[in-house]
């Protein structure tokens, strides 16, 4: 099992190398793809759970939101405005009859699968958005590695038993000063006057990586599943694979394209 994972995991840091170096619509169309697989297990355990929410209709604004990103980003925040209250007006028209909670589940799906994962292509078209792309993903592997390998070994304390069973706070505190250390490194790197504001990067996205890895744990346990899904070996699903870096994607983004480029960015 461990080799799987490992063999899954290099091929998926492989792959999103490949992505950011290209960028552009290369880097769009593999965020569809990931966004697309991403909704089909969310809406999986949404109607596990009972609900009907608005799986196709959802999937298509997010979907259409990726493209507003690459292709007109002035006019994203609007158009999700636009595409929830799309869900809105097609959810209250229907045939069957929506409740309150498909509707808050079908505004989920669209925010959380896809409006937050959209902003790593505006982070990607930054000047160096590249580098900054690629520090904010070692931030995230070395969150994830440092929580796993420490956790595993020595983690004593159990973090949020009642989300996630087997994290530890030994193993959520190393992984958060691992991603503290790559950024103190990629600041020096990036030529920052101020590297040790690399340490504050470095500890918000260790610890929204983290948040978002428990959301995800949070939402399983709703729906009673042990995984999201059964498409990555190793790992579950790809919901499994990429929730820490959901809610980082804005979080870097603003940081950077504000405190980064105003205070840190020669």
């Amino acid at each position: 099992m461990f080799w799987l994972r490992f063999l899954s995991a290099v091929i998926a840091i492989g792959l999103a190398l490949v992505s950011i170096a290209l960028g552009g619509f290369w880097l769009t169309v593999s965020l569809g793809i990931l966004v697309y697989l991403g909704l089909r297990e969310y809406f999986d355990m949404v109607e596990h759970e009972g609900y009907k929410p608005s799986r196709r209709l959802s999937t298509t604004m997010a979907l259409s939101l990726l493209l507003l990103q690459q292709f007109f980003p002035n006019l994203v925040e609007g158009g999700f405005l636009l595409a929830g209250a799309v869900i809105f007006a097609y959810l209250l028209f229907r045939q069957a009859p929506a409740r309150t909670a498909d509707i808050a589940t079908s505004l989920l799906g669209l925010f959380y699968a896809g409006a937050f994962p959209s902003y790593w292509i505006r982070l990607r078209a930054l000047e160096s958005g590249g580098k900054l792309m690629l520090m904010t993903f070692m931030c995230i592997w070395a969150a994830d590695i440092g929580a796993y390998l420490v956790g595993k070994s020595f983690g004593k304390l159990r973090l949020y038993p009642r989300v996630s069973p087997k994290k530890t706070i030994e193993g959520a505190v190393f992984g958060i000063l691992s991603s503290m250390a790559v950024g103190y490194g990629g600041g020096w790197q990036m030529g920052w006057s101020l590297p040790a504001v690399g340490l504050v990067f470095g500890l918000l996205i260790g610890g929204t990586a983290l948040l978002g890895d428990l959301i995800e744990s949070l939402m399983k346990r709703s729906a009673r599943l042990k995984d999201s899904g059964t498409l990555v070996p190793g790992h579950g699903g790809i919901l499994d694979r990429c929730d820490s870096y959901i809610f980082t994607a804005p979080l870097a983004f603003y940081f950077l394209s504000t405190i980064g480029s105003a205070l840190v960015i020669r």
